[in-house]
């Protein structure tokens, strides 16, 4: 078991094809939290989130078992994808795919998003900061709260961000932009400073 921890995960995905379960559970192990977490951000409910958690590694499950999986070294992205196709879906369901365009501004909301730790006071303004940000990403609309998520909370960069959304990366930014609009002009409404130090 050892020995598969220290596997890449295109090593445990080719181990698994051919019937090696052990690879599958390290896989499952080492993604769990992140997926777990993005799902439950975007639908807000944990009932909801762990179906959909359960769907995307059933259909992991059968690609791989399949045959149809391409290993390219980006096996948590690809599930990730698989996640967000079926957040999709889930809305277009429950929503009749309600969607706001957002594609025309430019402006940069965090010059620094570079937390310090020079001293406690410090830490707690930043924590509160990214609280306030976190409590006002509710109220964007869903494409561009998944973008700002995907960029500050999971740390993915715009080409990893439009290959799982299924955008251009131009479009990954646009929103990325409207958002940060957004979330300054309610930041300023609420009378909010999101200033990190």
């Amino acid at each position: 078991m050892e020995t598969l921890q220290k596997m890449t995960d295109d090593a445990l995905v080719a181990l698994y094809s051919k019937g090696n379960n052990q690879a599958f559970d390290i896989l499952l192990e080492r993604y769990k939290d992140k997926l777990y977490s993005y799902i439950y951000f975007v639908v807000r409910n944990e009932e909801q989130t762990e179906d959909l958690f359960q769907e995307t590694f059933v259909k992991a499950i059968v690609t791989i078992q399949q045959g149809r999986y391409s290993a390219d070294g980006k096996f948590g992205a690809w599930l990730t994808r698989i996640a967000h196709n079926l957040v999709i879906d889930f809305f277009r369901q429950e929503r009749n795919e309600n969607v706001v365009s957002n594609d025309e501004v430019e402006i940069d909301l965090f010059n620094n998003a570079n937390l310090s730790d020079d001293t406690i006071e410090t830490q707690m303004v930043n924590e509160q900061v990214l609280c306030d940000v976190r409590r006002l990403m509710d109220f964007l609309p869903e494409n561009q709260r998944e973008v700002v998520y995907m960029r500050f909370y999971q740390d993915l960069s715009f080409k990893e961000i439009a290959e799982i959304t299924g955008v251009s990366i131009n479009t990954s930014l646009g929103r990325m932009r409207y958002a940060l609009l957004n979330l300054r002009r309610m930041a300023e409404e609420k009378d909010i400073e999101l200033t990190i130090y």
